[in-house]
């Protein structure tokens, strides 16, 4: 049976979360499903759990051992081995609902039989914060139809905590093959170009209103925790830069959709405004010489992407670089931390 969705898991010493995140995805005991685990060099037990569900679940689940080349290495070798009509990211130390998998795999298995099947299937996804008995639900009514197929121009104006993460996307699995997708290897924050790189191929979009991803957040030696974050700033800004390079490519093509150029826009604005805001929670002269130098690269770069970013009122404060700007980006900061609960 050709599977209708492969979920691909990169896993780094992950041997402390990875059975809940793989049973989780086999909870719905689905023969269309294929899970290939992606051992990335673990120095821990992840490479023998991966091998033992590959043994107790023949034909559902590979196992692929490979030297550490980080999460885009792990992602590109999950693309390259899928089988599935659709593909998913599912980091190891998370995992899918149970119920909303079911429900996800029922509109899955129709599209796939159907030549207009979207190029991209959004669904909402749960900030598991450890210790946090409010786990916040990040949706997309508002922003996006439900209950259709829709295109760039019916989307909707996303709220600041809405835009589209890893967390709450299944791609076709032949659309990022075909367009090339490559994700940077040896570096972390690269969720992030896989959820905003492959949009210009994106035509056909759907929405289910499920809560699907669990993402566990919290730990103190967390990729996202911010004192880990600000200390590998270098590669946060690299992945920052090629999605505005991104940005530039897609406005300088005419085929495009206006929503979708809008989206990309505002998007790498927020995300260049996170890179600030953590530059400047550093406070070194170091660290705030980098905030300048990005916007300035960006002015440079491509000024009509900069003026459409500056549009938005979180990338004027982020781009003024003042003390009373800095002052209110970490306010601003502190209030999202405290609000979404991230770390």
């Amino acid at each position: 049976m050709t599977p209708v969705l492969t979920i691909a898991v990169p896993a780094y010493n992950a041997a402390a979360y990875l059975e809940r995140c793989v049973d989780s995805l086999l909870a719905a005991d689905a023969p269309d499903v294929e899970v290939v685990i992606v051992d990335d060099g673990s120095t821990d037990a992840t490479g023998q759990i991966a091998d033992r569900y590959q043994r107790s679940r023949l034909g559902r689940v590979r196992a692929v051992h490979q030297a550490n080349g980080g999460h885009g290495a792990a992602i590109n070798t999950g693309l390259a081995l899928a089988r599935g009509a659709f593909f998913k990211v599912v980091d190891a130390d998370d995992w899918l609902d149970a119920d909303a998998l079911a429900g996800a795999l029922a509109a899955l298995r129709g599209w796939a039989r159907d030549r207009g099947a979207p190029d991209l299937v959004i669904t909402n996804f749960v900030y598991e914060k450890q210790g946090k008995r409010v786990k916040r639900v990040v949706d997309y009514t508002g922003a996006l139809p439900r209950g259709r197929l829709f295109g760039w121009d019916d989307v909707g104006r996303f709220r600041t905590w809405q835009y589209l993460l890893m967390h709450s996307l299944i791609y076709r699995a032949k659309l990022l093959r075909d367009s090339g997708l490559r994700v940077p290897e040896r570096s972390f924050y690269v969720d992030n170009y896989f959820a905003f790189v492959p949009l210009p191929a994106v035509r056909r979009l759907a929405y289910l209103d499920l809560d699907l991803y669990r993402y566990f957040i919290g730990r103190p030696d967390q990729s996202v925790n911010e004192k880990v974050m600000i200390s590998r700033i270098d590669q946060q800004l690299n992945v920052n830069r090629l999605m505005v390079a991104a940005v530039g490519a897609a406005r300088a093509r005419t085929d495009l959709p206006g929503g979708l150029l809008r989206y990309m826009t505002r998007y790498a604005a927020l995300v260049t405004s996170v890179s600030s805001t953590l530059l400047a929670r550093d406070g070194s002269p170091a660290a705030l010489a980098k905030s300048r130098d990005l916007w300035a690269w960006i002015a440079d770069s491509n000024p009509a992407v900069y003026a459409d970013m500056l549009r938005m009122p979180v990338a004027r404060i982020a781009a003024n670089g003042s003390p009373r700007a800095r002052w209110a980006m970490r306010a601003g900061y502190d209030l999202a931390r405290r609000l979404v609960g991230f770390n």
